[in-house]
């Protein structure tokens, strides 16, 4: 199921969309990168912890701000066109 339960302006849907973005582009890297390239693999997975905390920190910023609904079993996305927030759950 999936409801809308909030919006968050350009900016604030800007900032997510970067990190978001980052995040993929980290993780497609991971997938073509080795190990035995050990100062890019290490600075590869410094910046992955660090892009999923500040990807975290920035949901959980806005949920606070918010006040958006929540369930155990839900998540939040986010629509990148008009910044509108869904919780999605398996119901």
């Amino acid at each position: 199921m999936r409801k809308e339960v909030g919006c968050v302006s350009a900016e604030e849907r800007d900032e997510i969309q970067i990190l978001f973005e980052r995040r993929n582009g980290l993780n497609e890297l991971a997938k073509i990168l080795t190990p035995e390239n050990e100062e890019l693999y290490e600075r590869l997975i410094k910046d992955m912890g660090v892009t999923s905390t500040r990807f975290q920190n920035w949901w959980d910023r806005m949920a606070g701000k918010y006040q958006w609904e929540s369930t155990p079993d839900g998540n939040w996305e986010i629509d990148f066109n008009d910044g509108r927030i869904y919780l999605v759950t398996t119901e």
